[in-house]
C-alpha cells in the first residue's frame, strides 16, 4: 500500500452481494430483494416503522414534502448554511424556501429564529443537523408540534448520532439520508427515508415508484404476481410519480456498507479528534460546538478559519500552505442558498412563475449564517487508516505553526 493512499471503505460484504446481483435474474427494485433488505435493516436500526430505499437524497427529500401535502404557495422552512438540495426540493414542490438563520456556534439552525419564522403558510419544517452534529431536535420538535407542523430531519451527513439519547432519525415525521459517494454509508448514489407512518410510507413509495397503484408502505416490488401484472386489462397507475428508485446493484452496496456502519462512523470520529487536539492548541480555529446532549458523527470536521483577522492570512492562503505541505484539500462550506445565482438572479422563478413572481430573497437576510459561511473549512474525516489520519493532522500542526510563526 502506498503510503499516502486511504483504504478503499468497501471491505465488506459489497463484491460478494454485486455477485449475487448479477446472478440474480431481476436486477430492478420492481422485482428484486435487495432494496427491501435494506429498507429493513435500516429501518430496524432507527426503530422506524418503515423505510423507503430512493435514488439520492435529494429524491427522498422532494417525496417527503409531497407526501406530507406540500404544495403550491406552502412556505418549508429550512437552514440558511446547508446545501442547496434543501431548497431545489421546496422548488420542485412548488412551494417557497423561507430561511431560518443559524446558531454561529453549532452552525444548525437557530430555534429561537425558527419560531418566529412560522407563518400561517407554513407547512412543513425542513431540520438539518449539519455535518453530522445533531440539530436541537427535541427543541424543534417542541416548536414544531406547539404549532402543528410536520418536521423532516435531514440527515444527510449525520447517522447513528443521538441528541438526548435519542437517535437521530427517531424525532420527525420523516427522515432523510443519502448514500452519495463521500456519505458515511454510499453506495455512488443513493437515499432513504424512514417514518413510523404506513401512510406516509405508501405516498413516498409511490411517488418514487412511477405511482403503481399495488406499491405499499413496506413492499417496493411490483412485479410479484406475474399472472396479474402481466394481463393486458390490467391498471397500473392510481397516481402521478417519478422514478426514484434506488437500484438493486446499489442497495446491494448500501447493505454491505450499512453491515460496518458502525465501523466506519468510529473511524471518521476517532480522525476528528485527531484534529480537533490540534485546533486546540491555536487560536486559528473555532470549530463546531458540541453538545453534552448529541454525539457528533463527523461526516466532516467543520470548524471556523479566523486566521485573516488573528494574525493576516487568509482563507485561500492557509490552505495553499496546507496542501504545499501534503495535507488534503480543505473545502470550503457551500454557499448560502438564497446568494447562489439560481435564487439571487431570480432563475428560479421560471419553474412556476404565478407562485414566485414577486419573490425576492436579499443579502442580508440571515445575517449568522452570511457571516460565518466563508469562515468555515472543511477538513476531511473519511479516513480507514488512523495512522494516515494521523500524519495529516501534524500537518495541519505544522501549516498553523509555519503561517503563524513564519
Amino acid at each position: 500500500m502506498k503510503r499516502n493512499r486511504n483504504p478503499s471503505k468497501y471491505l465488506g460484504n459489497e463484491i460478494k452481494y454485486l455477485k449475487k446481483v448479477l446472478n440474480s435474474e431481476s436486477w430492478s427494485a420492481t422485482g428484486g430483494s435487495w432494496a427491501n433488505k435494506l429498507e429493513y435493516e435500516f429501518a430496524r436500526l432507527h426503530n422506524a416503522n418503515f423505510a423507503v430505499a430512493m435514488n439520492s437524497g435529494t429524491s427522498t427529500l422532494h417525496s417527503a414534502l409531497l407526501a406530507l401535502g406540500v404544495g403550491p404557495g406552502d412556505e418549508v422552512l429550512t437552514p440558511a448554511l446547508t446545501v442547496i438540495m434543501d431548497t431545489t426540493s421546496i422548488l420542485h414542490a412548488n412551494a417557497i424556501p423561507k430561511y431560518v438563520d443559524i446558531d454561529v456556534n453549532t452552525f444548525n439552525i437557530d430555534v429561537k429564529h425558527l419560531e418566529q419564522s412560522i407563518s400561517s403558510k407554513t407547512k412543513a419544517i425542513i431540520a438539518v443537523s449539519l455535518y453530522g452534529l445533531p440539530c436541537n431536535l427535541t427543541e424543534i420538535m417542541e416548536v414544531a408540534n406547539r404549532h402543528n407542523i410536520p418536521v423532516i430531519e435531514d440527515n444527510a451527513q449525520c447517522i447513528l448520532s443521538t441528541y438526548d439519547e435519542k437517535i437521530v432519525g427517531s424525532f420527525g415525521a420523516i427522515s432523510s439520508w443519502s448514500f452519495e459517494n463521500t456519505k458515511h454509508i454510499s453506495c455512488g448514489e443513493g437515499g432513504i427515508v424512514t417514518t413510523d407512518s404506513e401512510e406516509l410510507a405508501e405516498k413516498m413509495r409511490k411517488v418514487a415508484g412511477h405511482g403503481f397503484k399495488n406499491l405499499r408502505a413496506a413492499e417496493g416490488r411490483i412485479r410479484l404476481n406475474q399472472d396479474v401484472f402481466q394481463d393486458p386489462n390490467y391498471k397500473r397507475h392510481d397516481s402521478l410519480g417519478w422514478n426514484y428508485r434506488l437500484p438493486e446493484f446499489n442497495a446491494a452496496v448500501a447493505l454491505a456498507q450499512l453491515e460496518r456502519v458502525e465501523t466506519l462512523v468510529n473511524l471518521r470520529v476517532k480522525s476528528a479528534r485527531l484534529f480537533l487536539e490540534v485546533m486546540s492548541d491555536s487560536e486559528l480555529f473555532i470549530p463546531q460546538l458540541e453538545s453534552p446532549r448529541s454525539t457528533h458523527s463527523f461526516y466532516t470536521l467543520a470548524a471556523r478559519y479566523v486566521g485573516y483577522e488573528k494574525i493576516g492570512v487568509s482563507w485561500q492562503q492557509f490552505r495553499k500552505e496546507y496542501v504545499n505541505l501534503g495535507g488534503d484539500g480543505i473545502y470550503g462550506a457551500w454557499s448560502v442558498p438564497y446568494l447562489e445565482p439560481l435564487i439571487s438572479t431570480g432563475k428560479f422563478k421560471e419553474a412556476n412563475m404565478n407562485i414566485y413572481e414577486n419573490l425576492n430573497y436579499v443579502q442580508g437576510l440571515c445575517p449568522n449564517a452570511e457571516l460565518i459561511q466563508p469562515q468555515i473549512m472543511q477538513f476531511k474525516t473519511n479516513y480507514r487508516d488512523l495512522k494516515l489520519a494521523k500524519r495529516k493532522a501534524q500537518i495541519l500542526k505544522d501549516t498553523i505553526r509555519k503561517v503563524t510563526h513564519g
